[in-house]
This record gives structure tokens, C-alpha cells and sequence, in this order.
């Protein structure tokens, strides 16, 4: 393989038409330049200078290869400025990913407020659940993972990705319109609906097991007569009048016959937070975790305090 450094003597050698007066201009010895033609004209093959008593002679496949050698050159140059680009984080990738409701609330701000900053750097977007979230980091598929950890049920976070906490959202009950309980202004325990029918997520998933953990903690099992890990099912359910339920504020939106009150308990909320790979420049990171701080200060949904993200 033909070395840079090697083609970069022959250009000056040629630009000067002495071994000398190049190994000036390059602040080598004589000899150093010497050496870097003689092991070029090893690598090719063949003779790039006739040596006379007085001088030297290019040959025509010297001049051919400095031609060539300073498109090759420029490539390379071209290749060391995106490095430092990509480092600073003005071009690139950054692959995203995200559950679904943060995906549909936070994201399309973030990413926009990002792109803005940084238009030479494209976000590829993906969705998924927490587990399916690290096992993509784990596996060097993304960048950057947004995800949430319920205060009623502890996750392990994997090792060697630095975490940024973006927001804790509180939990609310979803109550058909005319339920006897749409009156309270205050937070309510879930003890006060036990006589309820109960919608939640799938067995096995993070809310469903916060519902269980929420009703334990104030004894009593809920009814659950529907699953659903769709919030626009779990809403119209509820506006059908079909049962209650128990969702993060991410998911709240204005449905026609749905009431919302704020769950009362001390592991009654939804931390998210941001997990960074460490392949990803510093700048497209600071960028990126600044438009989602901005992204969730914007919206109106957030009306709860920030708390603080431990991953023991």
C-alpha cells in the first residue's frame, strides 16, 4: 500500500527538483528524503528519478503518480476535516431510540430544535420498550436511548453508558366522566377505587406491575377485566365506561369522556432519562440532551418537579 507521507515527499521533491531543497521545505535531512523515494520506488515497482552527477530527472511515472497522488492527497485531507467535524459534531449520525409516547410527545420538538443546530448531522429514529432499548445499545444499534423506569419497579441499567435524567412525570387515574370520584380536586389514593374495575397494560410489563405494586402497597388486588398497552385503547376503554386505570402523564391527552386525577403515593410516578453510548462525539450529545431538557420544559404536560435518576 502506497504511504501518504512517501507521496507527499515526492510532490515536494518534484515542486523543488532536489532531494535537498525539498527535505528544506519539509524540514527533513537529506537522507530521510532519500530513503522515503527509495522505499516509494520499492512500493511501485519502479524508478521515479534518473540520478545524475549534478542532479536528478523525474521519470513520466513520477509525474503520473504526484498527478494522481494529489487527488489521493486531498481525499485524505478531506477525510482527517470530517473527522474533526463529526468529533465537533457538525456532520454525522445519531441513531435514536425511544419509547413510543416520549417518541410522539418529546421527540418530534427535540429533534427538530437538534437539526436546526446541527443540519449536517441526520437523527435515525426507532421505537421500543426499555429491555429492547438497551439490548440495542448493548449491541452498538443506537447512539442514544430514551427510556423510563416507574418508581414501584426497580430496572437494571446496563454498564458503560452515561446517563442524563430528563424528567420524572407523575401517574394519573383515568376515570369514565360521572364516576363519584371526578369531583376530587386532590390527588387520589387507588384505595379509594379498589371496588373498581381495573384497565392496564400487559401482564409482565412495567405498568401492569406498577398498577399490582400501587394496590399491594394500600391492600387490595385490583379487578383487571382489560389489558391494552395502547393508551388510545386504554382511553377510549375508559370513556366507554368499561373500567379505570392508572397511566404515566406522557400519555394524557383531551378525551371526550375521560376525567384525569393525580395518583396520591410516594412511588407513584415515571422517571425518564437518556442513556448515551460512549462512541457518540461529546458535541452531538450536549446538543442532543439540551433539545430534550428544552423539548420537555416546552411542553405543558409536565407539571411535575424534577427529581434525580439513580441507577442502584
Amino acid at each position: 500500500m502506497l504511504n501518504p507521507l512517501q507521496l507527499q515527499t515526492l510532490q515536494a521533491v518534484l515542486r523543488t527538483g532536489s532531494f535537498a531543497d525539498a527535505a528544506r521545505e519539509l524540514g527533513y535531512t537529506g537522507s530521510a528524503v532519500s530513503q522515503q523515494i527509495a522505499a516509494l520506488e520499492r512500493a511501485t515497482r519502479t524508478q521515479l528519478f534518473e540520478r545524475h552527477a549534478h542532479g536528478i530527472s523525474p521519470t513520466p511515472i513520477a509525474q503520473f503518480l504526484a498527478e494522481r497522488a494529489n487527488q489521493v492527497l486531498g481525499q485524505l485531507r478531506t477525510l482527517e476535516d470530517d473527522i474533526v467535524l463529526q468529533q465537533n459534531g457538525t456532520i454525522g449520525r445519531v441513531r435514536l431510540g425511544s419509547f413510543p409516547s416520549a417518541a410522539e410527545r418529546l421527540l418530534p420538538d427535540a429533534i427538530s430544535r437538534f437539526q436546526y443546530t446541527h443540519p449536517g448531522v441526520v437523527v435515525h429514529l426507532d421505537e421500543g420498550e426499555p429491555d429492547e432499548l438497551f439490548r440495542m445499545l448493548e449491541a452498538h444499534e443506537l447512539d442514544v436511548a430514551l427510556v423510563y423506569r416507574y418508581g414501584a419497579v426497580p430496572i437494571r441499567v446496563p454498564r458503560g453508558f452515561e446517563a442524563e435524567f430528563v424528567f420524572r412525570e407523575a401517574l394519573y387515574l383515568l376515570l369514565p366522566s360521572g364516576h363519584p370520584r371526578c369531583d376530587d380536586d386532590e390527588p387520589l389514593r387507588v384505595d379509594r377505587l379498589q371496588d373498581d374495575s381495573w384497565i392496564t397494560a400487559r401482564a409482565g410489563t412495567a405498568g401492569g406491575s406498577t398498577l399490582r405494586r400501587l394496590c399491594a402497597e394500600t391492600g387490595f388486588e385490583p379487578m383487571i377485566v382489560h389489558r391494552s398497552n395502547n393508551y388510545s385503547v386504554i382511553h377510549g376503554l375508559v370513556a366507554a365506561g368499561l373500567g379505570i386505570a392508572v397511566v404515566p402523564e406522557l400519555s394524557l391527552r383531551p378525551t371526550e369522556g375521560v376525567v384525569s386525577r393525580r395518583v396520591d403515593g410516594e412511588k407513584a410516578y415515571r422517571d425518564v432519562m437518556a442513556l448515551r453510548s460512549p462512541t457518540l462525539p461529546d458535541a452531538s450529545w450536549e446538543t442532543l440532551r439540551h433539545a430534550l431538557l428544552a423539548a420537555t420544559d416546552r411542553s405543558s404536560a409536565f407539571r411535575t418537579a424534577r427529581g434525580e435518576w439513580t441507577t442502584a
